[in-house]
């Protein structure tokens, strides 16, 4: 084991893959010598060279079009985008394309070895152009899986089993946690399953789910609550698709409560079809109805970005309602 930062987690998951599998190809902008914005891709240029690491022009759809023939060709293509907020321009790539290639072609030909890395969410004051939350976009497309890790360990072991899934994976890494969040990590290869979500902490009283960094707000809004004899079981998704329905069922069929926190917008977030889900799942067992915590329906603000999110006291407030509903 090693302690490791997110970054460090994601480079050393980087690292092995491309030590195993010559094949494997890692690209984006500035991920060459430069190490990307950063740094994730730090020391793999010159480690395996120009033809295996490498800069692309600054043009998001011409990265994912350039990965979805190199992944048709058998490579395993690692795709960077450099921030989640500018994954649009590629968007007809990654939904018309990346997804529906197997489809289209008959399982005669595919795309599965694409993996898609980006930096998602705010935290970090970057305004409304480096702190969204894209996640939703892209759960609503068959074809695709769409994963965010919460941590280090979590970082390392669902890239590498994303990297080596038979079908085409976006990434989302949570950017505040880069640096702030370290931990214990194998300094081995290993992979955590995809479409498995994880009970972080045990409770009885009300279910509290979240993905990504919204996991530890969420933690934190817990340790409110159990400080009022109130017990939180916590989930991380981990995976937004294919999503863990039966563990989410399964704790929300024993508490009875429910609230799920995303940084993204309400409307239409991947929050409102897991509350849709849980609640036709669920229905007989609800002591509460289900609540939503999540950013609001405005463009991500600079000045006012604690107002904005999700925090760790309206996900208490929400608690609360739920136990005294």
């Amino acid at each position: 084991m090693a302690q490791m930062n997110l970054l460090q987690a994601i480079n050393s998951a980087l690292d092995t893959v491309m030590a195993e599998n010559d094949r494997a190809v890692c690209f984006g902008e500035d991920v060459g010598h430069f190490g990307g914005v950063f740094r994730a891709t730090s020391g793999l240029q010159e480690k395996y060279g120009k033809s295996r690491c490498f800069n692309t022009p600054l043009v998001e759809q011409g990265v994912i079009g350039f990965a979805n023939g190199l992944a048709a060709q058998g490579s395993t293509a690692i795709a960077e985008i450099q921030f989640a907020d500018y994954i649009f321009p590629a968007f007809d790539q990654i939904v018309n394309e990346s997804a529906k290639f197997r489809y289209r072609s008959g399982n005669e030909f595919n795309v599965g070895k694409l993996t898609i890395r980006t930096p998602y969410g705010g935290g970090i004051a970057g305004g409304l152009y480096h702190s969204q939350s894209p996640e939703a976009y892209f759960a609503h497309t068959p074809g695709l899986k769409v994963v965010v890790p919460r941590n280090p360990y979590q970082a390392k072991g669902l890239l590498l089993a994303s990297i080596r899934d038979d079908n085409p994976v976006i990434f989302f890494e949570p950017k505040r946690l880069y640096r702030a969040s370290v931990g214990e990590v194998p300094a081995e290869d290993y992979e955590l399953p995809l479409g498995k979500a994880e009970v972080v902490q045990k409770g009885s009283d009300i279910t509290l789910l979240a993905w990504g960094a919204q996991v530890e707000i969420v933690e934190k809004a817990a340790a409110l609550a159990a400080a009022d004899g109130i017990s939180c079981e916590i989930i991380d998704l981990r995976t937004i698709l294919p999503w863990d329905i039966e563990t989410v069922a399964n704790s929300v069929t024993k508490t009875g409560r429910f609230v799920v926190s995303q940084e993204a917008p309400l409307t239409a977030g991947f929050a409102s079809e897991i509350a849709a889900t849980i609640q036709q799942e669920c229905f007989l067992h609800l002591e509460a109805p289900i609540a939503r915590v999540c950013g609001m329906d405005t463009p991500y603000p600079l000045a006012l970005e604690k107002e904005y999110a999700a925090d760790h006291l309206k996900i208490y407030e929400a608690i609360k309602n739920s136990m005294t509903y």
